[in-house]
C-alpha cells in the first residue's frame, strides 16, 4: 500500500507524477502547507521534519522527492522511469540531487527570505540574490536540455518529473521562462503526457490552464 502526502503547488508535485507516472495505484493524502497542516501532531508522526512530500509504505516512510522518485523507479521498473544505462541512471540520481540542493533553496529565498534574514534590508538582499540564483538555475536547466528531449538518456525519467516544478514556479512568479527556448520546448512535450496532465489539473498548477 502506498500512500502519498502532498500539497499542492509544492515541490511534491515531482513525486506526485513520478508515482501516476508508475501506472501502480496509490492513495492521495492532501497535506496543505497554507493551512499549516503539515505542522499538525498527526503529519509530524509522519515526517517529524513538517515537509512534503512523504511517501507511506505499508506502515514505513521514505521523505524528500530524491529518494521518493528513486524508490518509485527501481521498485517498478516495468515503467522505465529511470535510464537502463547505469552512469545515466546515476545522472538521474544527480540531477535530482541537484534540484533540491541548489535549484529548490534559491527559490525559497525569494519566497521565505525570513528564514535567511531579520531586518527589512536583509531580507530585501536575500530575495535579490535568490532570485538571480533561481533564474541561473533555470538557464542551466535550459542548457541541459540543448539538443536533447529529456533531462537524462532518451526516454522521460523521474528527473523530468522534478525539473517541471521549477518551470512552473518561474511561470507562476511571472520570471521570463518563456525567453528558455529548450526548457519551453521540453515542457510542451510533457504537457503532452497524460499522467502529467492529470496531475497538473489535479492540483490545479499554472501550466495546466
Amino acid at each position: 500500500m502506498l500512500s502519498l502526502y502532498f500539497s499542492p503547488g509544492a515541490c511534491s508535485m515531482a513525486s506526485h507524477i513520478g508515482l501516476e507516472e508508475s501506472g501502480v495505484p496509490y492513495t492521495e493524502r492532501p497535506t496543505l502547507l497554507g493551512k499549516g497542516e503539515h505542522k499538525t501532531e498527526a503529519y509530524l508522526k509522519i515526517n517529524p521534519r513538517g515537509k512534503v512530500p512523504a511517501l507511506e509504505v505499508d506502515g514505513r516512510v521514505i521523505t524528500e522527492n530524491t529518494a521518493i522518485l528513486t524508490y518509485i523507479a527501481r521498485q517498478f521498473p516495468q515503467a522505465k522511469l529511470l535510464p537502463d544505462d547505469a552512469v545515466e541512471a546515476a545522472q538521474c540520481i544527480e540531477a535530482m540531487a541537484w534540484f533540491s540542493n541548489i535549484v529548490h533553496p534559491s527559490y525559497t529565498r525569494t519566497m521565505r527570505p525570513e528564514r535567511f534574514a531579520d531586518s527589512d534590508s536583509g531580507k530585501a538582499e536575500v530575495i535579490a540574490a535568490g532570485k538571480k540564483a533561481f533564474w541561473a538555475s533555470l538557464e542551466e536547466i535550459d542548457g541541459m536540455l540543448k539538443g536533447r528531449e529529456w533531462i537524462v538518456g532518451s526516454r522521460f525519467s523521474v528527473a523530468d518529473a522534478y525539473a517541471l516544478v521549477f518551470y512552473g514556479w518561474g511561470k507562476r512568479s511571472e520570471y521570463s521562462v518563456e525567453k528558455l527556448v529548450n526548457y519551453t520546448a521540453w515542457k510542451d512535450r510533457m504537457l503532452k503526457r497524460p499522467a502529467v496532465m492529470k496531475i497538473l489539473r489535479s492540483e490545479q498548477n499554472v501550466l495546466a490552464n
